[in-house]
């Protein structure tokens, strides 16, 4: 694993960011692939510029770096984006997939790869239809990785967690929480917060103990294997709210819409990690904490 060349796609994300310093730390070469290359201060990380919806870029990027291992985090992620424009997340998040996938097939047929899914991309192994286009494109995402392993004989793994938090820039509930904390802090205006519901239930897992994660399932899982990840718990908005409340002398404004709730998830089973003695190990309240910091660092 030391010295070898590890392709992060997504690099410039949320996720990115901690898995192109969790891999440096071991040692690893990274490679990382963004849309858009912004100087990151990170001079281990050599950065190539690679828009993943165009075949001729995926291919020409995979035969210049020639990595040792592949980590998949790249796709896009609003769920209500994903109602306004659909086929732009099924490009995003299944077809660019699938062109990283034929890339290494084709030039480095060895490079095992990770590919990230979400939790909300398994609905469908449940539930009747998708809830979402978002989810219909991650569930997209899942079958032709696991097909494609079967069909070439690649060694590809698929992790799927739930909603990650922890420190950095994110547009999940909580990261725009720890914003709307720290811009009111600061004394900027800010309009007060929506939920659709206070009662909505979520796994929250922290983005580290997720990446952590990532490393042994990407050196020791089985191919084509669904890696479920998450804290193993749900909680309610109501109660991230009040973490953040007590966190802060500032007044939170919220606006709560009342809609129906949507299906309520089951904690998400870690069962396949306990293979890797993995488990998670930031609690949900430190996990808080450090995003507020983040938050107020910034200049």
């Amino acid at each position: 694993m030391k010295n070898a060349n590890i392709l992060i796609t997504g690099a410039n994300g949320f996720t990115g960011r901690h898995a192109c310093r969790h891999f440096h730390g071991k040692g690893m070469r990274i490679t990382a692939l963004a849309r858009n290359v912004v100087d990151s201060g990170a001079p281990h990380v050599e950065w190539k510029k690679c828009d993943l919806t165009d075949k001729d870029q995926v291919y020409a990027v995979v035969r210049e770096t020639m990595p040792d291992y592949a980590l998949h985090l790249a796709g896009r992620n609003s769920v209500p984006e994903s109602w306004l424009d659909p086929v732009s997340y099924m490009e995003a998040n299944f077809v660019s997939t699938l062109y990283l996938l034929d890339a290494l097939r084709e030039i480095k047929r060895d490079c095992p790869i990770l590919v990230v899914g979400s939790a909300l991309g398994s609905s469908l192994s449940t539930n009747s239809s998708a809830l979402h286009p978002y989810a219909l494109s991650k569930w997209f995402q899942v079958i032709a990785s696991q097909e494609w392993g079967r069909f070439y004989k690649q060694r590809i793994l698929i992790a799927q967690p739930s909603n990650l938090i922890g420190p950095g820039h994110s547009n999940g509930i909580c990261g725009l929480l720890a914003k709307a904390v720290t811009d009111l802090e600061r004394g900027r205006d800010v309009p007060p917060f929506s939920f659709t519901s206070l009662l909505e239930q979520r796994d929250f897992l922290d983005v580290r103990d997720a990446v952590n994660a990532y490393e042994s399932i990407l050196f020791h899982g089985v191919s084509g294997e669904i890696y479920q990840l998450g804290s193993g718990s749900v909680r309610t908005l109501a109660a991230a709210l009040a973490c953040f409340q007590a966190m802060t002398t500032i007044k939170l404004q919220i606006q709560v819409k009342h809609r129906p709730l949507p299906f309520v998830p089951e904690p998400v089973d870690n069962g396949k990690m306990s293979a890797f003695d993995w488990k998670p190990m930031i609690p949900f309240e430190r996990s808080l904490q450090d995003m507020l910091t983040f938050f107020r660092e910034q200049q």
